[in-house]
């Protein structure tokens, strides 16, 4: 298979205009992968399926991707004056990255016997805006995978051939996925809360009373026998 870099440029050559990216993974798999724009995203899969030295006729696998805000600490090399020295030493500054959503595209092809190769699309954020086109029209095995990021995730894709909820049923309002998701004191397949459920119900309810009138029934004796 080809090097990232040399499908970046065959893929931004052939959809003129694509944005693409190359997001380098420094984890044990180095699995890095293309991040492409939304408006030529289409474009670029379709390329990536055809062109006869690429040929990544399967998408094996679709998932979606929350990223909260957070920080991310940085370390360069400084020279300053120390002891009327001049020293190189570390200096640590601090970048706070906005969250976003993104939907991630495992691809392999069947032909060649290569992959996988990994795409990416990126929202802008985590609250406004979460759409993408969708790859199902490329690849049919992504249609319900994309389903269910929608569903999970919240993420909308344009142009699916039935998007709508495939997991959840269709009045939930949320979208468990998210890492901001808070979980409902108890289930509808879970009547009488218990163990973690019940300590959450326990920080927002009022406790039953130690004594209520229950406590008075002791025996059987002030139960009225029915006739025989």
């Amino acid at each position: 298979m080809e090097t990232l870099e040399q499908i970046k440029n065959r893929a931004e050559l052939a959809a003129r205009g694509a944005k693409i990216d190359l997001v380098v993974n420094p984890g044990p798999s180095g699995q890095s992968s293309l991040l492409i724009d939304h408006a030529h995203a289409v474009a670029v899969a379709t390329f990536l399926r055809d062109h006869p030295a690429l040929s990544f006729d399967l998408c094996s696998n679709v998932t979606g991707v929350d990223w909260l805000d957070r920080v991310v600490k940085k370390t360069t090399k400084v020279k300053q004056v120390v002891d009327s020295v001049e020293k190189e030493v570390d200096q640590v500054s601090e970048e706070r990255i906005p969250g976003y959503l993104e939907a991630v595209y495992h691809l392999y092809s069947i032909k060649l016997k290569h992959g996988p190769l990994i795409i990416r699309m990126r929202t802008a954020n985590r609250t406004d805006g979460a759409r993408f086109p969708s790859l199902t029209p490329v690849w049919r095995s992504a249609e319900l995978q994309e389903r269910e990021i929608f569903d999970l995730y919240g993420i909308h894709f344009d142009g699916h051939p039935d998007l709508r909820r495939i997991l959840m049923w269709d009045e939930f309002k949320d979208y468990p996925m998210r890492k901001d998701y808070v979980q409902p004191d108890d289930f509808e397949w879970e009547p009488t809360p218990h163990d973690q459920v019940l300590q959450r119900t326990k920080e927002h309810y009022t406790p039953r009373p130690t004594l209520d009138g229950a406590e008075q029934i002791t025996s059987h004796s002030d139960v009225a026998t029915p006739n025989k």
